[in-house]
């Protein structure tokens, strides 16, 4: 497979490499980057089977690929997919695929037009724990769920203080950064269709009077501060290090946010992520009630109980592999590999993506003005089902 990449970032690399270790034979024949002239540098000789372009256009019309994957920055994403969509070739998408609603409406627009298939990074949905979450929920071992009670306490939250994510214009806020991917997977769990938002968020820890642009290398409390880069990359985050004080004036995104989901059913679900936990702290999972049973699992234990309701009985699942997002990259990896081929949908959708992003921006609009917000696309239409492996929306 001839592979082209938009944005050659650290993401879209950590993907490269699932792909090559599912299959070899798949290359990077092509780079449209503002940064080319320092990705040859990096490279080195490896560049010399490269052809690096100026456009994505160019790339996609003169490259001959099997597929291209776009890893630029977060506010870039909807506009290199609409630009290369029209021409068929298989697109692996980094989240969030928008981060305004200008950006996503376009998108959506692009996508109704288009046949190309697209597979959406969300490697929570694809989490071999996640997959066996659905086999248990679909089997009615605990009945239909009828509350979800989902949380995100994130260990290695300075990246979105210390880096280029603290640029509010880049991220889009934290629901797009993080819930994105969680409000997917609780789609994905519950096969129904959500339809009011309401949310809140707080900044209480990453804001104060540190100047603006202020590095942790100049600052005279680098050797004091907890969240100083300097003491940061000592710690095991697999996350690297930035360089911008998280105390600074100039430092945007919330550090936690909570939102509320109706879904068409009436029952509702209930999620919050936090930027400041730490270490032991990490929790990322839910917990889904039903009138059978409850079951609760967390990312980081690699665990899944399940709590029976009218026994006196637990049942224990513990998965002992472990990779990059929970094993969900590379389970995302074969199915791009696969889509590339003509064997398979994409299993990680693009309507699921879209519905996503919608999601966290009527959240971010609900808590900036204090609102319950109906999740319906423009002209009061019903935004589309997000179950795996659909067409388009």
């Amino acid at each position: 497979m001839r592979l082209g990449v938009i944005g050659y970032g650290r993401r879209i690399q950590n993907i490269l490499a699932e792909i090559g270790k599912i299959d070899p034979r798949c290359r990077v024949v092509a780079i449209n980057d503002i940064r080319n002239g320092e990705i040859k540098q990096q490279m080195g000789d490896r560049a010399e089977d490269i052809a690096f372009f100026d456009s994505p256009e160019a790339m996609a019309e003169e490259a001959e690929l099997d597929g291209i994957l776009i890893g630029t920055r977060c506010s870039r994403h909807a506009e290199m997919a609409l630009r290369v969509l029209p021409k068929g070739i298989p697109l692996f998408l980094e989240k969030p695929v928008a981060t305004n609603e200008q950006d996503l409406l376009r998108l959506k627009q692009g996508v109704e037009s288009s046949a190309t298939e697209v597979v959406v990074s969300f490697p929570l949905r694809a989490a071999p724990l996640l997959k066996l979450v659905k086999e248990i929920v679909d089997s009615g071992k605990i009945g239909t769920v009828e509350h979800v009670q989902a949380v995100n306490n994130v260990p290695y939250g300075g990246v979105y203080y210390h880096h280029w994510y603290r640029d509010e214009q880049e991220t889009g806020g934290l629901f797009l950064q993080k819930a994105t991917h969680d409000f997917d997977y609780i789609n994905y769990l519950l096969g129904l269709q959500p339809t009011m938002v309401c949310a809140m968020t707080s900044k209480q820890v990453f804001k104060g009077n540190k100047t603006a642009g202020l590095k942790c290398a100049e600052c005279d409390e680098r050797e004091i501060c907890p969240d100083s880069t300097v003491h940061i990359r000592k710690l095991p985050h697999e996350t690297p290090a930035g360089e911008y004080c998280c105390f600074a004036v100039d430092t945007g995104n919330e550090d936690s946010g909570s939102a509320l989901i109706r879904y068409e059913t009436g029952m509702h679900a209930v999620y919050t992520q936090n930027f400041y936990a730490r270490r032991k702290a990490a929790s990322r999972g839910a917990r889904l009630l039903g009138y059978k049973g409850t079951l609760e699992f967390d990312f980081y234990a690699n665990a899944i109980k399940v709590y029976m309701h009218h026994s006196p009985r637990v049942e224990t699942y513990e998965l002992t592999e472990e990779a990059g997002h929970f094993g969900g990259d590379a389970v995302l990896a074969r199915n791009f590999i696969e889509v590339m081929k003509g064997k398979a949908k994409s299993s990680a959708p693009l309507d699921a993506g879209l519905l996503s992003a919608w999601m966290c921006l009527k959240a971010r609009e609900s808590a900036r003005t204090n609102t319950f917000q109906p999740i319906l696309w423009p002209g009061g239409v019903r935004a589309h089902d997000s179950g795996e492996g659909k067409g388009h929306a």
